[in-house]
């Protein structure tokens, strides 16, 4: 099958590709070896620094003779190798031990060459990758001032310049310690960039958590407005029909039609709520109706004069549009009042004023109920504290309690501008 007719799934990884991913395999693989087997791999890399370091202690410069002790300077350089079998443990020590061994070696009257340095050079660059940087840079400072000093008066090197003696060494030594560092950094770097990735997993997760906790109180808030309204409204329309039942029919069968519309109403503004839990795949929603407002607030009062509370609305100042939040919440909690006071207080008249000031909307609902009893339990139930918290939502206040002349009295203080929270949403 040729290329242009082979199916897209069997089109094969270009070569770059295709090693690039062989390549990450392999790097997997040697990482997750090296932390199973971490004496292996330090025994693979300490054979070929024996080696090097054995092979520049057999180089000299031209015209010199090698020095007659060869048997000590391989122990000596056997012994620098073994210390850096405990690199991981004792890093310090390490570099200790190939210092001196380092020393004696060029003392001996061997050349000072990259090879035979090569286990010093090793030892500092493991020293500098585990160490902070003042450990590092006491011990790389030591090393390499004893080894530019036994450079200086090794005999080896008698016809070389004494810059050119100290000049090698320090130049040797100081590649390790920065590549040593440069590793440090690199790890540091990618801890803290891990550690801010889960630390930044952990504070989503968080803050979902928390938008999904103010969701579900945002809808057990409808419900309980939408369910408690109307079910008391339906419960007081109700009982009224039935009182008149023998002795009214013509107000038993108004009372009875506005009972439908209660029970219609409640169904629309309930499935209006439970629209909020639909899943956004949903092949064919449907739309849903407006969030009420304080427009909807004849139609309110129509609905509480037909279950036999007498409600008056006073207005004082110029009405001003609101803003969605505050509207919604403007109403829910006159409608939340007024349920109360057809369910709870004994009385057959509210009143409900609202006051238009420069900033801020000022609503009042109150009733002409019996004096409170000294000692009763007031304002027990999600009613008040739902209230409060849909107008501390939108940046308002709201009090509740018993009149001193009688009745109950709710006040609700919210701004005619949007709080920062809720532009926040709307935005």
């Amino acid at each position: 099958m040729s290329d242009r007719r082979r199916p897209r799934w069997s089109q094969p990884h270009p070569p770059e590709k295709t090693m690039s991913i062989g390549l990450e395999r392999y790097t997997d693989r040697l990482e997750v070896f090296a932390d199973r087997h971490p004496f292996l791999v330090d025994l693979a890399l300490v054979l070929p620094l024996m080696g090097s370091a054995v092979l520049g202690a057999s180089l000299t410069l031209p015209g010199a003779d090698p020095p007659d002790q060869d048997t000590t300077a391989v122990v000596l350089m056997g012994v620098a190798c073994l210390a850096l079998l405990k690199h991981r443990s004792h890093p310090r020590t390490a570099v200790a031990v190939n210092t001196v061994c380092a020393v004696l070696v060029i003392a001996l009257g061997y050349l000072l060459t990259p090879l035979l340095l090569a286990p010093v050079m090793a030892a500092l660059y493991w020293l500098a990758t585990q160490a902070d940087r003042g450990t590092t840079r006491v011990y790389g400072v030591t090393t390499m001032v004893a080894l530019m000093l036994a450079a200086a008066f090794s005999d080896s090197m008698d016809h070389l310049s004494l810059l050119l003696r100290t000049i090698g060494p320090l130049f040797w030594l100081m590649l390790p310690l920065a590549a040593g560092t440069m590793t440090r950094l690199r790890r540091a770097y990618l801890q803290a960039a891990q550690a801010r990735a889960e630390h930044a997993e952990r504070t989503r997760e968080e803050e979902a958590r928390l938008r999904v906790t103010e969701e579900r109180m945002r809808i057990a808030r409808e419900l309980h407005d939408v369910v408690a309204h109307h079910l008391a409204l339906a419960n007081a329309q109700a009982g009224t029909a039935a009182h008149l039942a023998l002795t009214s029919p013509q107000q038993t069968k108004a009372i009875l039609t506005d009972l439908t519309g209660t029970t219609s109403s409640a169904l629309r503004e309930l499935k209006a709520t439970l629209g909020l839990l639909r899943r956004s795949d949903d092949p064919t929603p449907s739309p849903l109706d407006p969030s009420p407002g304080l427009a909807r607030l004849p139609e309110l009062v129509t609905a509480c004069e037909s279950a036999g509370l007498a409600v008056r609305v006073t207005t004082r100042g110029e009405p001003r549009p609101l803003s969605p939040g505050v509207d919604l919440t403007a109403f829910r909690i006159v409608q939340e009042a007024l349920t109360n006071v057809a369910k709870h207080a004994a009385a057959e008249t509210a009143r409900i004023e609202l006051d238009y000031g420069s900033s801020q909307l000022l609503i009042t609902i109150s009733n002409d109920g019996p004096p409170a009893v000294p000692g009763a339990v007031t304002g027990r139930g999600f009613g008040v504290m739902g209230m409060r918290e849909r107008a501390h939502s939108v940046g308002g206040d709201l009090r509740a309690g018993p009149r001193s002349a009688g009745g109950f009295e709710v006040t609700a203080m919210l701004p005619l501008q949007p709080s920062a929270d809720e532009a926040d949403r709307t935005a």
